[in-house]
C-alpha cells in the first residue's frame, strides 16, 4: 500500500523535530537514507541559498553515497542541525569510512535551510544539533513507509509564501515500469502560489483540477492577506526546498539531472521563482533498488518528468495542510482558512 508520500520509496523515512511558542516557530525535518546510504546530487537555482556539504555531490567528487539530508528553519544559523544527524549517524558506524576502525567514519550529512528567524518573536530561537538529532531520532523510529506529517511541522513550521502559510508537503508516483518516484517540499517563497486574479493555486492550475473561488471570498483574501503583509516585520528572504527519492538505480550524474529537473515542479507552482531573496535548493536521493531498462537509453525521462510533478503536488500538498498562525513575529493565514477545502 502507498501512503503518496517520499516515503513510499522503500527504505526512506522521514521524521520532523518542530518548536513553536515562547518565541520559537521553526523546526528541521531529516530524511533518512537506507543502511548503506543512496547516490545523493543536488541542484541549487535561488540566487540566496543557505546549504551544507552540497559541494560533496557534485558528480566529478568521491562521495558517492549519504546517509541522511537535513531540511532546517533558522536560515544559516539553523544549519548546525545537522551537526546532531552527524552525531547519530557516527554513534551507528554510518557514513564515508576514513580508516580501518569500522567506527572510524565521516558522515556526510546535506543541508540546506529556509529563512523564518523572528516569525515566532525571537529572532535567536533557532534551530541547532539537538533539534537535527531529535528528527533523525524520530525518522529512525518511524515505520516503513509510513505517512509523512505534513503543514506545519519540522523546516515547515515558521515557513511563508509570500503574505500565506506555507509548510511541508509530500506525494509521490509509481511509474510503469514499477520505479518510484517521491518528494519532499517545505514550501517557503517571496513568490505566490495563488493566482492573485482568482486565488486558485497555480499548482492546482497544472494538475487540471480547479475548483474557482467566489469573487466575495477572493476579495476577503486578498485584503487580509495584504493586511498581513503590511503587519509581518521581517524581509522576504525566504526558499523552497525539496528532496526528491527514487527507487531507480542511478548515477551520480543522473541524480544531479533529476534535481534540476525536478526545479520545474517549483516553477509551476511559485511565480516568480528562483529570486535573489531564494535560495531554492533539491537534493535527490537514488536508493538503488530497481535498474533502469538496459534496452531503453531515455528510460530516465519518466523518471525526469514524475520528479517534476510530484514536486509541484507536494507543493500544494504543503499548503493546504498548512494552518494560520498569528503571534509577536507577524500573521500569516492559511489558503483553506481564506478559500476553504
Amino acid at each position: 500500500m502507498t501512503v503518496d508520500a517520499l516515503t513510499d520509496v522503500a527504505g526512506v523515512r522521514v521524521g520532523h523535530a518542530t518548536r513553536a511558542g515562547d518565541g520559537w516557530l521553526t523546526g528541521t525535518t531529516v530524511v533518512l537514507a537506507p543502511e548503506g546510504g543512496a547516490v545523493a546530487a543536488v541542484d541549487v537555482r535561488g540566487g540566496g541559498p543557505g546549504t551544507k556539504e552540497t559541494d560533496a555531490l557534485d558528480p566529478r567528487n568521491v562521495v558517492q553515497r549519504v546517509d541522511a539530508v537535513v531540511l532546517t528553519g533558522g536560515s544559516a544559523y539553523g544549519l548546525d542541525a545537522a551537526s546532531g544527524v552527524m552525531a547519530w549517524l557516527e554513534e551507528r558506524g554510518r557514513g564515508v569510512p576514513v580508516g580501518p576502525d569500522p567506527a572510524h567514519v565521516v558522515p556526510v550529512v546535506p543541508a540546506a535551510c529556509v529563512f523564518d528567524l523572528g516569525r515566532g518573536g525571537d529572532f535567536r530561537a533557532r534551530p541547532g544539533a539537538e533539534l537535527g538529532r531529535a528528527a533523525v531520532e524520530a525518522a529512525a523510529a518511524s515505520a516503513p513507509g509510513a505517512r509523512v506529517p505534513e503543514g506545519c511541522v519540522g523546516a515547515g513550521t515558521g515557513a511563508a509564501v509570500g503574505a500565506m502559510k506555507g509548510g511541508v508537503g509530500s506525494a509521490s508516483v509509481v511509474l510503469g515500469s514499477g520505479i518510484t518516484v517521491g518528494a519532499l517540499v517545505v514550501a517557503n517563497a517571496v513568490g505566490s502560489v495563488a493566482d492573485p486574479e482568482t486565488g486558485v493555486l497555480y499548482g492546482e492550475l497544472f494538475q487540471g483540477r480547479v475548483e474557482y473561488p467566489e469573487a466575495g471570498v477572493h476579495e476577503v483574501a486578498r485584503r487580509r492577506l495584504a493586511e498581513g503583509a503590511a503587519r509581518n516585520a521581517p524581509p522576504p528572504l525566504n526558499t523552497t526546498l525539496a528532496v526528491v527519492a527514487t527507487d531507480a538505480e542511478l548515477t551520480k550524474a543522473q541524480a544531479q539531472k533529476l534535481a534540476g529537473t525536478a526545479h520545474d515542479g517549483i516553477a509551476r507552482a511559485v511565480r516568480p521563482v528562483h529570486l535573489l531573496h531564494d535560495g531554492d535548493t533539491v537534493f535527490t536521493l537514488a536508493t538503488g533498488a530497481r535498474p533502469l531498462a538496459p534496452a531503453h537509453p531515455l528510460a530516465l525521462n519518466d523518471i525526469l518528468a514524475a520528479g517534476a510533478d510530484v514536486v509541484t503536488r507536494a507543493i500544494v500538498r504543503a499548503v493546504r495542510a498548512a494552518v494560520s498562525v498569528e503571534g509577536p513575529g507577524g500573521a500569516w493565514p492559511s489558503y483553506t482558512e481564506l478559500y476553504g477545502g
